[in-house]
């Protein structure tokens, strides 16, 4: 029997899209106002689907308190009120947008889960524009 289990979270964090190797000119007409040379934030939403099967001795798919610590100290305490250009090092040269930014974080929680769990990270930018990956 396959569960998923899912946990909420929630940080801010500002960052800037662009291209160092592209113009300023390229840049803008690419990523407008998210180009903004002063950086941007968003309270981004995060939603961690874990699926497993049910333990028959715990009867949990996943500790929800260890899912719980594992997005805290790998999402929450590293991204949280940093600017993601500047202060996290997943995004030194890797362009922290939607896509990309989903996708370190799902790196970053899978490689605390035990290797039988599947992980969908489901990343909120704003209410209305979200990204998931499950790779």
């Amino acid at each position: 029997m396959r569960v998923t289990v899912n946990r909420r979270a929630h940080f801010n964090a500002a960052h800037r899209l662009y291209r160092k190797d592209w113009s300023e000119e390229k840049n803008n007409a690419v990523f407008g106002k998210c180009n903004n040379t002063n950086y941007h934030g968003h309270n981004y939403e995060l939603i961690a689907s874990v699926t497993g099967e049910i333990d028959p001795e715990t009867g949990f798919v996943i500790d929800v308190k260890i899912l719980k610590d594992i997005i805290k100290s790998e999402v929450e305490d590293a991204f949280d009120h940093k600017n993601l250009n500047l202060d996290v090092a997943e995004f030194k040269d890797l362009n922290p947008t939607a896509e990309n930014i989903v996708v370190v974080i799902h790196k970053k929680i899978k490689a605390k889960l035990e290797s039988h769990l599947e992980l969908e990270v489901t990343l909120y930018e704003t209410p209305r524009n979200f990204v998931s990956y499950s790779g």
